[in-house]
């Protein structure tokens, strides 16, 4: 871990009742519109939309890669296959159900993806497959799964990342989900839909995507971090101007994430 990324993770603790992947969570959960279809992965992802869900967004609906649709999610899953995923839902599918309605036109363009990869460039393009060359890796990670797919179809996604310069880099060692591709006018050439990567939330802040350049820029930063540790640990060159302080979490929002959504802390460990 850099030195300025350790000290900075040891001051927002030391200053704040909450910890970084709370906040983490409780920003995504911020993005998240009444009456979205949010389809979400495991982990933090899972966690985030379920907070939307039991704090401002009580008329999203969560669904899977794997087919369960409109999920109630009395406790946090484990992963997208968990059985927990299918309790009191309004569809039980598979692959072929989670796709569609991802893709459908009535209701895709309500659909929110949350995604996490290796790898992003200043673009929003992910990399989930391979650090090195693809030939002779150095890591090999389990690839796109639905990411691809997700980054391709929906009206925008939201996407999680560790802030480190060897995640956050000028060209991705591979090209395995879309963001704007090169700026304007990227995804239509390729013959992909208006849909986009809308913010980047990390452990250190919160970054968005310029209209006009479609470049990543720094929208907030957390309380105790500065906008030159973000910098500093981002591995292409980002445009600070905007940056405020990002709110930090209520007292309400840390109570229902901690007690409904995960008092066992299965994810906030």
């Amino acid at each position: 871990m850099p030195p300025a990324l350790k000290e900075t993770k040891m001051m927002v603790k030391k200053e704040t009742d909450y910890s970084l992947r709370e906040m983490m969570a409780i920003a995504a959960a911020r993005e998240i519109n009444d009456g979205e279809i949010v389809f979400c992965g495991t982990g933090i992802s899972m966690l985030a939309a379920m907070a939307a869900k039991n704090i401002s967004a009580p008329q999203s609906t969560i669904f899977f890669e794997t087919g369960a649709i409109d999920s109630r999610l009395e406790e946090v899953p484990l992963a997208v296959a968990d059985s927990r995923v299918m309790h009191a839902t309004a569809v039980n599918g598979g692959l072929a159900e989670a796709f569609a309605t991802m893709q459908n036109r009535f209701t895709g363009s309500r659909v929110v993806g949350i995604l996490g990869a290796a790898q992003i460039d200043i673009y929003g393009n992910l990399n989930s497959t391979v650090i090195g060359d693809y030939q002779q890796p150095d890591i090999r990670f389990s690839g796109s799964g639905g990411a691809c797919d997700v980054a391709s179809f929906v009206n925008r996604t939201i996407i999680f990342m560790q802030h480190e310069k060897r995640k956050f880099v000028e060209k991705l060692d591979y090209f395995t989900s879309p963001g704007w591709i090169d700026g304007p006018g990227g995804r239509k050439r390729i013959g992909l839909g208006p849909g986009g990567p809308e913010t980047v939330i990390t452990n250190l802040g919160i970054l968005r995507f310029a209209q006009e350049s479609k470049k990543m820029y720094l929208a907030a930063t957390y309380p105790g971090v500065t906008a030159a540790e973000i910098q500093q640990n981002t591995g292409f060159t980002l445009d600070l101007g905007e940056a405020e302080e990002f709110p930090p979490p209520t007292a309400k929002e840390l109570k229902i994430l901690r007690e409904r959504c995960d008092p066992q802390r299965l994810i906030l460990n």
